[in-house]
């Protein structure tokens, strides 16, 4: 390009400078056409004119190479030198951005990659989040994480619950150091196999039972302590009713084996009258039969626990006359306490669906039971009844009644509202726990509600046919 510049200058110049030559001779010529010279003269005249046009074009020549030299060394080569050089930088700059251009695109498809990489990374992560939040806030069981620093760094609801945390309970300290516990994280976390990390602790009301457990980061170093937390107030409750069961029927097997060991090693080491015989054989005939009937509820007690009885045959039978045939089998213990027992049996009452030979079991315990606790002289009263497709049983008396506090332990296994009364009057302590088993087994229900010194009325409910 800056080539082409240059001999197009060098061409308007030439022409330039032989344009004005033939103007100039073409003048002169003119001039001299018409001046009136002699031909001497002229021709002299010409002469000089071709010299100089002749010197004037070679100066011209001169000049314009020198011009040329000029334009090419001072002007085109630098100028060519520099266009060179931007195309140069410019052709480099096109394949540097072109190479940038590359380079972002690949840059872009990687970070795009990464970028799907990393979503796909975080929607595991917050769905891993998700379930794990789901899992603690309805887990039975407690769980608290704690950093190396003893703080909280995961509760769920249940350890704040099992533990009555306050919100201003944020460390290791503040949660367990109120329990006294012979524990900290130092121990946990370095002392691992030499230290107990399992504790028992009682909340008000509730038993606990809590795990504690290191645990490690990546590089397998101790990252901080976990404590799970577990409800053991059922097991402790059924630990004591089991260690009382045991003692209670050792104690009620113990006294009667104790009496009949008595009196029958007092009648093999004399020799004593009949009457005396007597009076002795019949104590252990009763504490025998004391020692039976123990053993037979606790095998009814075991039968039902063990739900041998959930294939009992059920039959339909006629509430009203099993209560009349119970009251009449009692009809001699009655008679000895001077009582009066009227049974009323409301008409439509359909016939109930169970197991005949366990609700007369039930209801001869209910009668048994007020017949005992019921002066003598006084008064019972049996109703049987329809409601809501149960039909029912409604036994009132108006004997000792049972203390409001004892009422919700009267279902409990050899629980005695008057032990001693109880044991003299030949109870075990186990009628009304058997007869819970048999309605609950049965579809039914029993309800005592009682007053001391006004009396007592139990409700027992039996489904019917329909149900």
């Amino acid at each position: 390009m800056i080539r082409n510049v240059k001999r197009k200058i060098m061409f308007m110049y030439f022409l330039a400078g032989i344009i004005t030559i033939a103007v100039l001779v073409m003048f002169f010529t003119r001039q001299l056409e018409q001046v009136n010279l002699t031909t001497k003269v002229i021709e002299d005249i010409q002469s000089n004119m071709i010299t100089a046009i002749a010197i004037a074009s070679i100066s011209f020549v001169v000049i314009g190479a020198f011009i040329g030299i000029f334009l090419s060394k001072f002007i085109i080569y630098p100028k060519d030198k520099l266009i060179k050089s931007a195309e140069k930088i410019s052709g480099q700059d096109k394949e540097r951005k072109l190479r940038k251009k590359n380079e972002t695109e690949k840059l872009d498809d990687i970070l795009g990659i990464m970028t799907k990489e990393l979503n796909e990374k975080l929607r595991e992560v917050s769905t891993q989040k998700n379930q794990i939040e789901t899992i603690l806030l309805h887990m039975t069981d407690g769980i608290i994480a704690f950093n190396m620093e003893g703080e909280i760094i995961l509760i769920n609801p249940a350890a704040k619950n099992f533990l009555s945390i306050r919100p201003e309970d944020n460390t290791f300290d503040d949660i367990f150091s109120k329990f006294k516990l012979d524990i900290n994280m130092e121990k946990i976390i370095y002392l691992e196999n030499w230290t107990s990390t399992e504790q028992r602790i009682q909340v008000d009301d509730k038993y606990v039972n809590v795990f504690f457990a290191p645990f490690k980061n990546e590089e397998d170093r101790p990252d901080g302590v976990i404590a799970v937390v577990q409800d053991i107030t059922e097991h402790v409750k059924l630990d004591e009713v089991r260690q009382e069961f045991v003692a209670d029927v050792s104690h009620e097997l113990k006294t009667p084996i104790t009496s009949i060991m008595g009196y029958a090693d007092t009648l093999l080491e004399g020799d004593y009258d009949k009457e005396t015989q007597q009076k002795f054989l019949n104590v252990i005939a009763t504490e025998a039969r004391r020692m039976a009937r123990l053993v037979t509820d606790l095998l009814t007690l075991s039968r039902y626990d063990n739900n041998s009885s959930r294939n009992t045959q059920k039959d339909q039978f006629d509430l009203g006359d099993l209560v009349k045939k119970c009251q009449d089998k009692l009809a001699i213990e009655i008679k000895k306490k001077n009582h009066t027992v009227d049974c009323f049996v409301t008409a439509d009452v359909p016939p109930v669906y169970a197991n005949k030979y366990d609700i007369e079991r039930v209801v001869l315990n209910i009668l048994t039971n007020s017949i005992k606790y019921t002066k003598e002289g006084g008064e019972i009263k049996i109703y049987v009844g329809f409601v809501y497709n149960d039909a029912y049983i409604k036994i009132f008396d108006n004997g000792i009644g049972i203390p409001e506090k004892d009422l919700n332990r009267i279902f409990e296994r050899f629980y005695r509202v008057d032990k001693a009364r109880t044991r003299e009057m030949g109870g075990t302590g186990l009628g009304l726990s058997i007869a819970k088993e048999i309605l609950d087994k049965n579809g039914g229900s029993i309800d005592i509600k009682s007053v001391v010194g006004q009396g007592t009325e139990v409700v027992v409910r039996i489904p019917t046919k329909s149900n």
